[in-house]
Parts: structure tokens; C-alpha cells; sequence
């Protein structure tokens, strides 16, 4: 089974729509070739060109009509100000609310980790550097690279995987620097629940991406069997893998695991969450041993 990772590395878990995950390729980029012009007439010099010529033509007109206008204004009155144009006032100030206080509250426990030419995501568990992510990330290392939300970088040990439920777990030498993350209860979850996907996809940390519970305990094959899953349409692809799942509360609720794709790959906006529940039970087994 290979897993959620980065562009550089292991690749996110997708599932078909029937019963196998696939991996979900990237959309590319295609760059439209435009019409060919005919030679009718010489060609016009090229529109952006055009563009950077009168933009230096006013900037030395300008700067001349400010000099001139400056030696003029010597011994004379001084010349009214231009009116400014209306703008909106500034808000007052105010403390976060809604998704945007829940995102400001999870986003210091949530760790990109880089493993070779790969990564994933994680987050804070508890007081002690210990991070959740999923097994297939960290797969064939004992040593990777965490990034906190604030840039710094850190070297953490796998300390312990399960490789059925797709769970592991990192350790890093300096606990202080990190923020644990608050569990919640995936059974308090019901469909239509507003919950939030963070972590790294395609390399860029900190995504927060927003969504609802479409469904719950659905029956999909994650690690080395089928388990039930949290299924979400929060925005999940590649780099996301190990990242929390959390509820309007800040509260972690699943572990970001997979999604499924169509033929042509990529979200489709059907995602899978290993259920808190499951996975905080296994994470402390593996602390523990």
C-alpha cells in the first residue's frame, strides 16, 4: 500500500471507487499554445513591451515634472494637496472566531515530516515530543526531519509503527518546543459536522482546508486491511497523510489517511480519516512499549 506523501516522496493513498486504493496523480498544467498570425502586415511590437515603454516614459516624465514643479514652487505659496481617494476604515480589532479561531488554535501542533525525498504531516500528542502520523510516511526509516508551524526544524526518531492500522509514532529530543494537540471523540461526531483538514499537501504546510462529515465507520482498506474510516470532503491530497482531522472545537477527531479518485486521479472530494478513537488507543501502546 503506498501512502498520502509529498511530490517528493511516498504518494497519497487514493482509493478506487470500487474497492483498491489507486494513487492519485497530480493534475498537470497544460500551457495553451496560441493561434499562429498571419504575415499579412509587419507584426506590432509585442503588447508587453509597449507596456514597459509607457510605464518608463511616465516615470521620467513625472520625475522631470516633479523637479520642474518643485523649482516653481520656490518663493511661491505652496500648492494644495491632491485630494485622496475614499477608502474603506480600518476594522476595529478583534479576537479570532468561527473556523478561523479553531485553525489559529490546531495549526502549532501540526508538523510537516520530511523523510528522504518524501514527507507527510503529523501532530502533537501529548507533553513528552511525541508525534502521530500515519506508517506509511515514515516506511524504512528510523530517523526523520520534523517542521514546526514556526519554520524550525527538528530531529525526530520513529519510535514504533503499526503497520495494519497505518499509525506511527515520532519522537523528538526537545518536548518544549512543541504544542500538543487536544483529542476529541470521533463517536461524538455526526454527519454534517464542520471539520478541518491541516497539514502539508504538495509540500505547503500549514494548509487548512474546511469541509464537512459525509459519513461515518465507512468500510474502506487502509494499512493491511479494511477498517472503518471517517469519510470527510475536506480538501486532502498529497502531503496530507498523518495530518489531524478536527472539529469546530480544535478538537483532533481522525487522522488524515486517504481519498478516493476517479480515473482521472486527483480529490474528487472524498477523503478517510482514521477515527481518533482507534487511533489514540495504539499510539499509546506504542508510547508505552
Amino acid at each position: 500500500m503506498r501512502g498520502l506523501g509529498s511530490p517528493r516522496g511516498p504518494e497519497f493513498v487514493t482509493l478506487s471507487m470500487r474497492d483498491s486504493p489507486e494513487v492519485a496523480a497530480a493534475p498537470g498544467v497544460v500551457v495553451p499554445q496560441g493561434p499562429r498570425t498571419a504575415p499579412a502586415r509587419p507584426k506590432a511590437p509585442p503588447r508587453g513591451r509597449l507596456l514597459v515603454t509607457a510605464a518608463l516614459v511616465a516615470a521620467v516624465t513625472g520625475a522631470a515634472a516633479g523637479v520642474a514643479g518643485a523649482r516653481l514652487s520656490e518663493g511661491s505659496e505652496p500648492a494644495p494637496a491632491a485630494a485622496a481617494l475614499p477608502r474603506v476604515a480600518p476594522a476595529p480589532s478583534a479576537s479570532l472566531s468561527g473556523l478561523s479561531a479553531t485553525a489559529d488554535r490546531v495549526l502549532p501542533s501540526v508538523v510537516s515530516v520530511e523523510v528522504g525525498r518524501g514527507g507527510g504531516s503529523g501532530f502533537v500528542v501529548d507533553d513528552r515530543g511525541h508525534i502521530l502520523t500515519n506508517a506509511h510516511v515514515v516506511q524504512g526509516f528510523d530517523q526523520v526531519t520534523v517542521i514546526l508551524n514556526d519554520g524550525r526544524r527538528l530531529p525526530a526518531q520513529v519510535i514504533g509503527e503499526d503497520d495494519d492500522e497505518d499509525l506511527a509514532v515520532l519522537e523528538v529530543a526537545y518536548p518544549g518546543d512543541l504544542a500538543p494537540a487536544t483529542l476529541g471523540r470521533s463517536a461524538d461526531l455526526a454527519v454534517g459536522d464542520q471539520v478541518l483538514a491541516i497539514g502539508s499537501p504538495l509540500g505547503l504546510s500549514g494548509t487548512v482546508t474546511a469541509g464537512i462529515v459525509s459519513a461515518l465507520d465507512r468500510e474502506v482498506r487502509l494499512g493491511g486491511a479494511r477498517r472503518t474510516a471517517v469519510q470527510t470532503d475536506a480538501s486532502i491530497n498529497p502531503g496530507n497523510s498523518g495530518g489531524p482531522l478536527v472539529n469546530a472545537r480544535g478538537e483532533v477527531v481522525g487522522v488524515n489517511t486517504a481519498i478516493a479518485s476517479g480515473r482521472g486521479g486527483g480529490n474528487i472530494g472524498i477523503g478517510f480519516a482514521i477515527p481518533i478513537d482507534r487511533a489514540a488507543p495504539i499510539a499509546e501502546r506504542i508510547i508505552r512499549n
